[in-house]
């Protein structure tokens, strides 16, 4: 007998399911309540830090698994299956990467980095996009280090060979560069899932992005989903069977949702 289907949405925040400029959801908070059951699970995959994922679960009033930092952690699997462990840790400690840093990479291209932590209040403000009062949340990392980089793109190319030389990569978002392990948005869903298959062999996966960084998590997936951002090209895109909407978020979270829906309903 064939098992039940689960259905795992794995999505990114920012500019994806939150507001590209208000985060907020709101117009779609009793959607994704109402999508939310035994089966479908919304798993958030960001790079945001435990604690403005936290703090959005505490908004959705739903306790969700969820990747946070560029896939640096998985928390929450336990809350699907109490047997499954309440963290995974993927990443080395941020201290860590900025020693490495620190000792690898030559001074020209240091001096090109400009790290969000050592800006004043003001600029980190500007650079996020942020209300004051989630600036304390977005600035606690564990395994990230965001920071903006001034130099053209051959020296971006040289410092991304020296740190993937070393183990380490730099990802980029719609604000900020993050210095990372040697982790991404798409091995922690691999992970996730891998974990997830011990129980459940008959699942199906949606992802859903609006940025460069969301690319190789809906790559991977199932049903790949994009949400409209004017600063990318669709016809520069090429993932199979990629499900896109001209809306933006957070409406077009939703849309997108519900044609990877509609295409599983058929499938099945």
């Amino acid at each position: 007998m064939k098992k039940k289907l689960s259905i795992l949405i794995f999505t990114d925040l920012d500019g994806t399911l939150l507001h590209r400029d208000t985060f907020k959801f709101d117009v779609i908070k009793n959607y994704i309540k109402d999508i939310i059951s035994d089966r479908i699970y919304v798993i958030p995959n960001t790079s945001k830090t435990d604690r403005e994922i936290l703090s959005f679960n505490q908004k959705l009033g739903e306790a969700l698994p969820y990747i946070a930092e560029n896939g640096s952690a998985i928390k929450g699997l336990n809350l699907i299956n109490k047997n499954l462990p309440k963290e995974l840790i993927l990443s080395k400690q941020k201290e860590e990467l900025i020693s490495i840093f620190e000792n690898e990479v030559p001074e020209n291209l240091k001096i090109k980095c400009k790290w969000l932590s050592k800006m004043n209040k003001e600029s980190q403000l500007k650079v996020l996009g942020l209300p004051e009062d989630q600036l304390t949340n977005a600035l606690d990392r564990k395994y990230t280090v965001p920071f903006i980089f001034n130099g053209n793109k051959n020296e971006k190319n040289e410092l991304s060979k020296i740190l993937k030389y070393k183990g380490l990569t730099i990802q980029e978002g719609g604000r900020v560069i993050n210095l990372c392990d040697k982790v991404s948005k798409a091995k922690a869903m691999q992970i996730f899932i891998r974990f997830f298959k011990k129980n459940n062999e008959n699942i199906k996966t949606i992802a859903v992005g609006d940025n460069y960084n969301d690319l190789d998590m809906l790559k991977i997936s199932d049903y790949p989903c994009l949400v409209f951002n004017d600063q990318f090209r669709l016809d520069q895109i090429f993932i199979d069977n990629l499900i896109s909407t001209n809306k933006p978020s957070p409406e077009g979270w939703a849309d997108v949702i519900k044609m990877a829906m509609e295409k599983i309903s058929k499938n099945e």
